[in-house]
């Protein structure tokens, strides 16, 4: 097992390099207009309808990442630092880097002060930073353990964990730590990978039994070449051509960007969106309805190998009051998590051993991509998968896929 301060973590974003386009420098102060204008999947997924029903109100996000700046003017007041558990929180409100703040401005920025506008602005983000590439030695080596962190944010009321980031190698403890945070109702999203161009390889925690993976879309409908395909997509959500910020200086956000730690942060703000408007519902009653009602044109039940079971539509769950969730306790990806017979919520268990059954990240298997072209019920969603080509068109802009499990 390798220790702590060797776990070195990949960020997606950081780590495209030559697949990004070069960034353009948008001053927060003196370009709100510009910066959210950028943000095209907040007019795409009809945004301005949904906070009209819902913000993401009462609940809380923990965005593990890189760190989050709760000083930009898009975080002032969303980031609840007294809550990270003081043992944990070194650098917390420190980011290296910019991401773990983007994150946190695209699931719950407010856009004041020109900064990113948050699919769910009502809700709140606890951070956490765990060891990345790009850290100095020292910072790693006190850098928290995700397993630690994983565990802590399972004894506490936040229910959505972000988890844009990803390793190569898996933990046992790590997994463990993932399978008690399932058992305490967390629900869980990760960042698919991007290197598909070079290995393909999901890695962790995307793989882990109890994470939904997240693949990324981009306004052409063109699946990303360096999204990595496989069984480990369950959803898919907008993440190419959006800003972030630059740098650690918070001095200006960069256009362009892409990856699957985008993508995963909307999967998030998604989630707080439906479960703000109901708070009774658990965690596989948020991530059913999110299945049930996400873009797709191939059978619900055969999930595609680029985009899962399809592109996130929480506009679709809030603009029905009489949606049936279904059970509380069936895991909607009990398949995909192969932990037996479907219908059984996991176990309470921090220790319970591991299934029988290969897991989530047994390698073979992919479900191929849909080969099909029509149009879905409600709001033209049109979906062209053909290989690894996706079009995805929802209230008439363009989608495309792409998937990342670095630090995504």
């Amino acid at each position: 097992m390798l220790s702590a301060s060797t776990r070195r973590l990949t960020a997606a974003c950081a780590a495209l390099g030559a697949l990004m386009a070069l960034p353009v420098g948008l001053a927060p102060s003196a370009a709100a207009a510009d910066v959210q204008s950028q943000q095209w999947y907040l007019s795409a997924m009809k945004a301005d309808e949904m906070w009209k029903t819902s913000t993401g109100k009462g609940v809380k996000v923990a965005v593990v990442d890189t760190g989050v700046n709760p000083s930009t003017p898009s975080l002032q007041g969303q980031v609840l630092v007294d809550e990270v558990p003081k043992s944990l929180a070194y650098g917390a409100t420190q980011d290296i880097n910019g991401h773990g703040t983007t994150m946190a401005e695209e699931i719950a920025g407010t856009g004041h002060g020109g900064g990113l506008k948050g699919l769910a602005p009502g809700a709140k983000i606890v951070p956490y930073r765990v060891s990345l590439r790009g850290m100095s030695l020292d910072q790693e080596n006190k850098a928290p353990e995700v397993a630690k962190v994983i565990r802590a944010i399972a004894n506490s009321d936040v229910k959505i964990i972000n988890m844009s980031f990803g390793d190569d190698i898996s933990y046992d403890d790590e997994e463990a730590a993932v399978k008690y945070a399932a058992s305490k109702g967390k629900l869980m999203f990760a960042a698919a990978g991007n290197d598909a161009q070079t290995k393909n390889n999901a890695g962790y925690p995307v793989s882990y039994p109890y994470v939904v993976g997240v693949s990324a879309i981009d306004k052409t409908g063109k699946v990303g070449k360096f999204s990595v395909h496989g069984r480990y997509v369950d959803l898919t959500a907008p993440g190419v051509d959006v800003p972030g910020w630059c740098d650690a200086t918070f001095q200006s956000y960069c256009a362009h960007q892409q990856g699957t730690s985008e993508a995963t942060a909307i999967a998030s703000a998604s989630a707080a969106l439906i479960w703000s408007v109901h708070p009774d519902w658990t965690a596989n009653q948020v991530l059913r309805s999110l299945i049930d009602t996400a873009g797709r044109e191939w059978p619900k039940d055969t999930p595609s190998n680029y985009l899962g079971y399809g592109v996130v539509r929480p506009r679709k769950v809030l603009e029905n009051p009489h949606y049936n969730p279904g059970s509380a306790t069936a895991d909607p990806l009990a398949t995909e998590n192969w932990r037996g017979k479907p219908g059984t919520s996991p176990s309470g268990s921090a220790s319970s051993s591991t299934p029988s059954a290969p897991a989530k990240s047994t390698p073979g298997g992919a479900t191929s991509a849909a080969d099909a072209s029509s149009k879905s019920s409600g709001n033209n969603l049109t979906w062209v998968v053909v290989g690894a080509a996706a079009l995805v068109v929802i209230g008439g802009a363009a989608f495309a896929v792409i998937r990342s499990r670095r630090r995504a």
